[in-house]
């Protein structure tokens, strides 16, 4: 039997925990239907070859959420990524009391967390492979998804320690700047694509928690791009 091309897998994130909850967040189920609120599907790839906005993901994001410069006085050296999850922000800490603020999605109610960890591994286009407790839920799931547009994990993943957390990219921007995940940190791919080439494996990664003090930053300055900045990526890699 042929499948359309939006294949639609229906995928939930039921438990909580830091160290055993679901990574993958998706985008949350459109209709009720079988499913309850809490459930999350996979969202079909995009056709970019009708869809203008493919290959500019964050001039579909309020202006809040697009990435930008910002003040930020901290005392994390330059190289930290701090994750202000109230507010849905990551920051990558550049020194001099700034910082490169994106928008992110971050984990629904019952599966924020907070804590400090560090980059053990980084992958282009990654592969998902559902945990073991999530397929014994859901038993219809794929055991493995290579990496590709359809992959929940978008274009790049940064893997938080020994933890089933990631940073990682989305199918579908629209979920950035919400409280839908089960616990990852999600950019858009062109923002995720960037944060990926400045941070190494060893980044420290502060995640603040969801009811706890944020940071105090200043007035935003325009969108950057790594030459405006005058950044050099090899000397944090």
């Amino acid at each position: 039997m042929l499948l359309g091309a939006a294949t639609v897998l229906i995928a939930s994130a039921l438990y909580g925990g830091v160290a055993s909850a679901q990574t993958l967040g998706y985008a949350a189920a459109p209709e009720a239907g079988p499913f309850t609120t809490g459930d999350e599907v996979l969202v079909a790839p995009r056709d970019q070859a009708n869809d203008a906005t493919v290959g500019d993901e964050d001039a579909q994001l309020p202006d809040r959420l697009r990435r930008t410069v910002v003040s930020f006085p901290t005392r994390e050296p330059a190289g930290t990524v701090v994750i202000d999850t109230g507010n849905t922000y990551l920051y990558y800490v550049l020194g001099g009391g700034r910082a490169i603020r994106y928008g992110v999605g971050v984990g629904r109610e019952g599966f924020t967390w907070s804590g400090v960890q560090t980059v053990t591994r980084k992958a282009e286009w990654p592969d998902w492979r559902p945990p073991a407790a999530m397929i014994a839920r859901q038993p219809y799931l794929p055991r493995f998804m290579a990496g590709g547009p359809g992959n929940p994990l978008g274009a790049r993943a940064m893997y938080l320690g020994s933890t089933d957390y990631r940073i990682h990219g989305t199918n579908d921007p629209s979920t950035i700047g919400k409280f839908v995940s089960s616990g990852c940190i999600r950019l858009t791919n062109e923002d995720v694509e960037d944060l990926f080439s400045r941070v190494g494996v060893g980044t420290r990664v502060v995640v603040l928690p969801k009811s706890g003090a944020h940071p105090i930053e200043a007035r935003a300055n325009s969108r950057p791009g790594r030459q405006a900045m005058n950044i050099s990526v090899s000397s944090i890699d």
